[in-house]
C-alpha cells in the first residue's frame, strides 16, 4: 500500500478507533423507533463497522483483490448462508434479517482485517494500538468509578449514566455499567483487555509490547492495567463476566506453569495474587459503597451481599438482622438486576420495585429470582424446539427466538429473549445450525494453535464462550466477534 493514500490512513485510524468505539456500546445511542418485538437503535460500534467495511471494500477493490480469494473457506460461508437463508421462515423476519445484516457485516469485516493486515504488521502501528488499546480501556475503568460516586451523591441516572437496575438501591451498592447498556456488558468488555493484560505480563519478551518502559517497568504496567481492569470487572458484579474471567485465568495459568513449572510458577502465583487483590479490593468498595449509600446498609452487610449473590447463596455471612430487603416479598422478587429484566437489545429495563421497608435496598444477597428465569427460559426455549422435526432440524429462523415463545403464551412480550446465547442459536437455527457452527469453530481452532499467539486468543475465545451462556445479541457485544482477529493479527 502506498504510504499517502488517505483511504489507507483512514482505515488505519479506524482500526485505532475501534478498542476505544466498543466501549460506547449504549452512549451514545440513536433512537429510530420501535416495533412490538424490537426497538430500532443505531450504536457506535454498528456506525464503525459500517464506515469501516466501506473503507476496507474501495481499498480491496483498488488492490483488484480477486474475490474469489475473499469468500475462500467454506464452512464460514456455509454458515452464514444457512443463517440468511433461515430468514425465510423466521417467525420475525424483520429482526431476522436485521440480524442477518449485522453478520454479513461482520463477516466481511473479519475478512478485509485478514486481506489488509500487511498495513498492520508494522511495529509503530502495534505499539501505537496497544497504547490505545490499554489507555482507552484505563479511562472507561475511571468513569466506572466516577458512575459510582455519582450515584452514592444521588446524580440522577440520565448525568450518571447509571440502568435503571445498576443504582445502590438494589444491593446498597452501584453497579458500573459505563457506557454500556448494563454492567454485564461493561464486564464483557474487559475481558479481553484484562486477559492481553496477563499474557503480556507472562510474554516480556514479545517485542511489540508496550514500549513505556522497558523489562521490569513493563511488568509493572502489565500488572497494574491487570489489577485496574480486574478490580473493575468484579465491580460490575456481573457474575457472568467474572464467572468467564475466571475460568480463563485458571485456562492461562495452568497453560503457563504446565508447561514452564520452574520459570512460571512464580508468575502465576503473581497473576493470582493480583487477581485475588483484585477482588478484595472490590469486595471492600462495595461494603463502603454500601456503607455510604442512603440506604441502611453498612459495610458488614454490603460485603456479604456481594459474597452471597457471587456465590449463588453457598456462602452466606449475613447473620439474622439480614433479610428485610432481601426478595422474601414477592413483589420485590420480581424486580431483578438489570441484566435479566432488561431486553438484551431493546433496553425495555423495569425499574427496581422500591422496598417495603424504609431505607433498604431492594435485595439483601443472592437473588435466586435471578437464575431461576434464565434457566426457565433456557427450558422453554427448548420446549419450542423440540415440538416438531422441522423445527428440531432447522429452528424457527434466524431472530424468531421471541416471536416464537410469545406465540407459544411461554412469555409476556416478543421482546425478551433468551438468556444463553446456544440456546438462543439451537432454537433459531436447529441441529443444522449448530453442526455448521461446530465445524466453523473447529477450523477455526485449527487455525489458531498454529499461531504464536495461541494461548491468549484460546484465552480469550474460552472466556467470551463462557460469557455467552449468561446473555444472547449482538448489536451490545460487537466486541466478542472483532477484537480476537484485531489481537491475533497484532499480538
Amino acid at each position: 500500500m502506498r504510504k499517502n493514500n488517505y483511504l489507507e490512513k483512514i482505515y488505519r485510524w479506524l482500526v485505532y478507533a475501534l478498542p476505544v468505539v466498543l466501549f460506547f456500546s449504549y452512549h451514545p445511542v440513536i433512537s429510530l423507533g420501535a416495533s412490538e418485538s424490537m426497538n430500532f437503535e443505531l450504536s457506535l460500534p454498528l456506525l464503525w463497522l459500517v464506515g469501516f467495511d466501506l473503507v476496507a471494500a474501495v481499498i480491496l477493490i483498488k488492490k483488484k483483490q480477486s474475490w474469489r480469494d475473499l469468500v475462500r473457506g467454506y464452512r464460514w460461508w456455509a454458515w452464514l448462508g444457512f443463517l440468511t437463508l433461515s430468514v425465510l421462515w423466521s417467525s420475525n423476519s424483520l429482526r431476522g434479517i436485521l440480524t442477518a445484516g449485522i453478520l454479513w457485516l461482520l463477516c466481511f469485516a473479519v475478512v478485509a482485517l485478514f486481506r489488509l493486515k500487511d498495513e498492520m504488521v508494522l511495529d509503530q502501528f502495534r505499539t501505537k494500538f496497544w497504547r490505545v488499546f490499554f489507555g482507552a480501556t484505563l479511562l472507561v475503568c475511571g468513569w466506572c468509578f466516577i458512575q459510582c460516586f455519582l450515584d452514592l451523591v444521588l446524580v440522577p441516572r440520565e448525568y450518571s449514566l447509571m440502568c435503571a437496575g445498576c443504582t445502590y438501591q438494589n444491593f446498597g451498592f452501584p453497579r458500573p455499567s459505563g457506557f454500556a447498556i448494563e454492567p454485564q456488558f461493561m464486564g464483557n468488555l474487559l475481558l479481553a483487555p484484562t486477559i492481553v493484560a496477563v499474557w503480556f505480563y507472562f510474554k516480556t519478551q514479545n517485542r511489540y509490547h508496550l514500549e513505556w518502559k522497558r523489562s521490569r517497568g513493563d511488568n509493572f504496567y502489565n500488572l497494574f492495567c491487570a489489577f485496574v481492569f480486574a478490580t473493575t470487572l468484579f465491580l460490575t458484579f456481573s457474575r457472568g463476566a467474572i464467572y468467564a474471567f475466571v475460568v480463563g485465568m485458571m485456562f492461562m495459568t495452568g497453560f503457563f506453569g504446565g508447561r514452564e513449572r520452574k520459570k512460571a510458577t512464580i508468575r502465576v502465583l503473581k497473576i493470582w495474587g493480583v487477581i485475588i487483590t483484585a477482588f478484595l479490593m472490590a469486595l471492600n468498595l462495595q461494603g463502603i459503597m454500601a456503607a455510604l449509600s442512603p440506604t441502611n446498609d453498612t459495610y458488614f452487610g454490603g460485603v456479604a451481599k456481594a459474597l452471597n449473590h457471587l456465590s449463588l447463596g453457598v456462602i452466606d455471612i449475613r447473620g439474622e438482622n439480614q433479610g428485610l430487603g432481601s426478595g422474601e416479598d414477592s413483589e420485590s422478587e420480581d424486580a431483578l438486576e438489570s441484566e435479566i429484566t432488561g431486553e438484551i437489545e431493546g433496553n425495555d429495563q423495569k425499574a427496581p420495585v422500591e422496598n417495603p421497608v424504609e431505607n433498604s435496598a431492594t435485595f439483601d444477597g443472592y437473588v435466586e429470582e435471578s437464575t431461576d428465569t434464565r434457566i426457565k427460559l433456557n427450558e422453554k426455549a427448548l420446549r419450542v424446539w423440540a415440538k416438531d422435526w422441522k423445527t428440531i432440524l432447522f429452528g424457527v429462523g434466524l431472530g424468531g427466538a421471541g416471536q416464537a415463545l410469545y406465540v407459544n403464551g411461554l412469555i409476556d412480550s416478543p421482546k425478551e429473549i433468551v438468556q444463553n446465547q446456544y440456546v438462543s442459536l439451537l432454537l433459531e437455527t436447529g441441529v443444522v445450525g449448530v453442526l455448521l457452527l461446530i465445524l466453523l469453530l473447529v477450523s477455526v481452532i485449527k487455525m489458531v494453535i498454529k499461531k504464536s499467539n495461541a494461548i491468549v486468543m484460546l484465552t480469550i475465545g474460552l472466556a467470551y464462550g463462557v460469557s455467552l451462556l449468561f446473555f444472547a445479541g449482538l448489536p451490545n457485544a460487537l466486541q466478542i466477534y472483532l477484537l480476537p482477529v484485531v489481537i491475533m493479527l497484532l499480538a
